[in-house]
């Protein structure tokens, strides 16, 4: 295997491998349709989809407290549940980063916080299922991230050092669990970002623009 990739590189899902907010956007249409409340503006929303499922429900549901909106919480994941994958596309050159991993002999997974009951039959439509090394949700373990649990979880069962082991993803707290796993870190800026989240701050390893850059710039090599 050359040495200018990782024997196991690890990858964030959704802003990551997998645009989803339309399919995330279109469940909370209708949601909040269900609610009487006015639609939300999908470029208002697609930038907090990679913080998780209440970040998306505080955009949307504005005059809502936290109670009201966790009450909203199964609604929401339930809707998203029937209509997965509808409009969720790979990102352009991730088909082409996985392939690249694979033809170095070298191995790829998915750790997300999303639920695994919801990232698994995603995977499995994408058909990855077979190719993807390992796949980890946010209620896997007791931990997510940015707690560095799952990732030095995903090396245990795969047997990798987490020194030999690179992660991306399109958040801060991607860059602070691989940073506190000892994994080299790549933030992953074709992702979901808010506007006042500045990546330059996330004390990442690299940061790369589009996927392919993963591969020109040779970014997918261990620390």
């Amino acid at each position: 295997m050359s040495e200018s990739i990782a024997p196991l590189v690890l990858f964030d899902l959704d802003g990551t491998l997998l645009d989803s907010a339309r399919d995330l956007h279109a469940a909370m249409a209708v949601l909040l349709a269900e609610k009487g409340e006015p639609p939300v503006d999908f470029e208002v929303f697609r930038p907090v989809v990679s913080k998780g499922a209440r970040a998306m429900l505080k955009r949307s549901f504005v005059a809502a407290d936290e109670q009201q909106r966790e009450a909203l919480l199964p609604e929401f994941l339930a809707h998203y549940e029937g209509a997965l994958a509808a409009h969720s596309r790979l990102f352009e050159g991730v088909a082409e980063v996985l392939a690249h991993i694979e033809s170095r002999q070298a191995r790829w997974g998915i750790v997300t916080n999303k639920p695994f009951y919801l990232a698994e039959p995603l995977v499995e439509k994408l058909g990855w299922s077979q190719r993807s090394a390992i796949l980890l949700g946010g209620d896997s373990l007791p931990r997510k991230k940015p707690d560095p649990d799952q990732l030095l979880h995903a090396c245990a069962v795969l047997g990798e050092l987490p020194e030999r082991v690179v992660y991306v993803g399109d958040d801060e707290r991607d860059v602070q669990a691989a940073n506190a796993a000892g994994m080299r870190s790549i933030g992953a800026l074709w992702g979901y970002r808010p506007d006042d989240d500045d990546p330059e701050r996330w004390q990442a390893d690299a940061l790369a623009e589009t996927p392919l850059e993963l591969i020109v710039r040779g970014l997918l090599r261990s620390r």
